[in-house]
């Protein structure tokens, strides 16, 4: 069908209700807007699915989300595993809560039982319960840091992760192959619990949860000890962190205020807009907060609270930032550390990461002598690489991080979890406190030691179809013709994920990537720096991360502004 059939046939078919037509008939004299609802699908990818809430083939609502999960059911049940049943949570967002109950009454409906959380929860629960309860799947809907418009659908499989090949591409064919919206099938709640289908969980999951993140902590007593000298100003910046992350730092005893205005669930993000903690401006309101109380941590929650912002204080008392990357070595570097001093070091200690995160978490676990692993970027790789080992080989996990603020401690879960992360923070805090120095001490002591590694975020937006077209240009354009330097360093090499090929421009040696396919371009450059490529996942952007590493302070500073400054005339030429 063309665009204009697709539109006319959601207006006059009996399959879609008469407010989605009615919002549909008030855009019947735009055809931009036309073409943005119901050019092609909204995409069922790797992880699920998101997008902008609305009416459309294009779009997030009741009757995308009842296809894909019907395509999903259709996998559950060519696998005959369907009786595990399926884990659900939704977040804080705009029909998170009406999106979660047709997604479990699709199932439902297909004889697949259901688990359902009966109020919003964050992301790493929804990880946990699938783990607990022994579901053949779990769905979250959350479209995590994004704009209010936005909202989401993530698919996790039986180990807790989200799905990963080859099942991914298995349940995606199967989603594909409804084309009528009228298929998928669903059933009233009612009947579905009368069927004993649709089941809430307990809050004793809650209590199962709370316990696994605790066993992690590697130094109960100087918590016990220390907690309450060490203050903690948080946000979960409207969304699902507020319950469970005052909760386990109340019960570990720490001294801990939440911003009153933003504790509230509200998928409007009435005094953030991005609720992105990546985003400084998101935090503003935590350290305000945070200068009153004199806290020593100021944290943010992220909407499904699968990720963390933080500052801390240096040796002036002066609030800093920390990137993902810095947060990922500090607590890298005290994982490790707290391991080799508590129980000792084993032959398969490992620690996990991504390629666009920092260059400085090999040097930290060469320090100590333990297994470091890249993975693609995405957590889910990151669990991948984890089920990997525990299926072929031996584990001591210790540490999982990616430099868009999320990370894990243990193994309780497979994705990254925001509510752990501020336990750990704050455990090091305590554990550093000790020994007198504050956790930029920690940091300014690695750099010393290792290198004063740097790394930097540049993305590009570029919206609707027009934008996806030129994202797209772009990506070509680099792999036919890469560029000879890039951010004022010659470029040494080049490794292209979606072709599976290396180059060195220095030998003109070739080879071949061992990492799965990805629209990932890898540009390696002199003095150990990088440039990274890739179209956003989740966003209209194109992304590059990048890093450097320098002698001194005075080096990787230079260093960092001529790649900020290389870098953004670079894309400039593509506005």
């Amino acid at each position: 069908m063309t665009v204009q059939e697709r539109y006319e046939y959601w207006l006059t078919s009996p399959a879609f209700d008469e407010a989605t037509k009615e919002e549909l008939r008030a855009i019947k004299d735009d055809p931009q807007a036309i073409a943005e609802r119901f050019t092609g699908d909204l995409e069922f990818g790797t992880g699920g699915l998101r997008g902008v809430i609305g009416a459309g083939t294009n779009r997030m609502n009741v009757y995308t989300v009842r296809k894909a999960t019907q395509g999903i059911a259709n996998y559950i049940l060519q696998k005959g595993t369907e009786k595990k049943g399926v884990a659900i949570s939704y977040d804080s967002r705009r029909m998170s809560p009406e999106f979660a109950d047709e997604t479990a009454r699709c199932f439902c409906a297909n004889g697949i039982p259901v688990y359902i959380f009966p109020v919003l929860h964050p992301t790493p629960m929804l990880s946990f319960a699938v783990r607990d309860l022994g579901c053949t799947a779990g769905v979250n809907i959350t479209a995590s840091h994004n704009p209010p418009e936005y909202n989401g659908y993530k698919l996790y499989w039986q180990d807790g992760a989200q799905v990963t090949v080859p099942d991914d591409e298995l349940i995606i064919a199967e989603v594909n192959k409804i084309t009528d919206y009228a298929e998928p099938k669903t059933m009233s709640r009612q009947d579905a619990m009368a069927a004993g289908l649709y089941r809430y969980i307990g809050s004793d999951l809650d209590e199962r949860y709370y316990e696994n993140v605790k066993q992690w902590i590697k130094r109960p007593d100087v918590i016990a000890k220390e907690a309450k000298t060490i203050t903690v100003a948080y946000t979960p910046l409207h969304g699902t962190g507020f319950v469970p992350t005052m909760h386990m730092l109340k019960e570990l005893g720490f001294t801990a205020y939440a911003v009153p205005e933003q504790s509230e669930p509200d998928g409007e993000f009435p005094t953030v807009g991005y609720p992105n903690p990546e985003d400084a401006k998101a935090m503003k309101m935590a350290l305000e907060l945070g200068e009153k109380v004199g806290a020593d941590l100021v944290l943010a929650n992220d909407p499904d609270a699968d990720r963390i912002g933080s500052y801390v204080r240096d040796a002036e008392g002066n609030l800093q930032r920390l990137t993902g990357n810095m947060m990922g070595v500090l607590l890298a570097n005290y994982e490790i550390e707290s391991a080799k001093e508590i129980r000792g070091l084993r032959p398969d200690s490992t620690v996990i990461s991504t390629i666009v995160s920092t260059n400085m978490t090999g040097a930290i676990t060469r320090k100590y002598g333990v297994n470091y692993y890249e993975t693609l970027t995405g957590f889910k790789h990151i669990c991948g690489k984890m089920r990997e080992l525990e299926e072929t080989a031996s584990m001591d996990f210790l540490f999982g991080f990616e430099e868009s603020y999320g990370c894990l401690v243990g193994t309780y879960a497979r994705d990254k979890d925001g509510i752990m992360a501020v336990t750990a923070l704050a455990e090091a805090a305590c554990y550093y406190k000790t020994l007198g120095k504050t956790l930029w001490d920690v940091l300014q002591d690695l750099y010393k030691e290792v290198g004063y590694y740097r790394d930097i975020n540049i993305s590009r937006t570029f919206k609707g179809l027009e934008g996806a077209a030129k994202i797209k240009g772009i990506m070509k354009m680099l792999r036919e013709d890469a560029p000879k330097e890039m951010g004022g360093l010659p470029v040494i090499g080049l490794r292209d994920y979606q072709e599976h090929t290396t180059q060195n421009f220095l030998t003109g040696e070739k080879g071949v990537t061992t990492l799965p396919t990805s629209n990932v371009l890898y540009f390696e450059l002199t003095d150990d720096a990088w440039v990274c490529v890739r179209p956003s996942g989740t966003e209209p952007k194109i992304k590059l991360y990048c890093g450097i590493c320098g002698k001194d302070k005075a080096d990787a500073d230079e260093k960092e502004r001529v790649m900020i400054e290389k870098l953004n005339a670079f894309m400039d030429q593509f506005e």
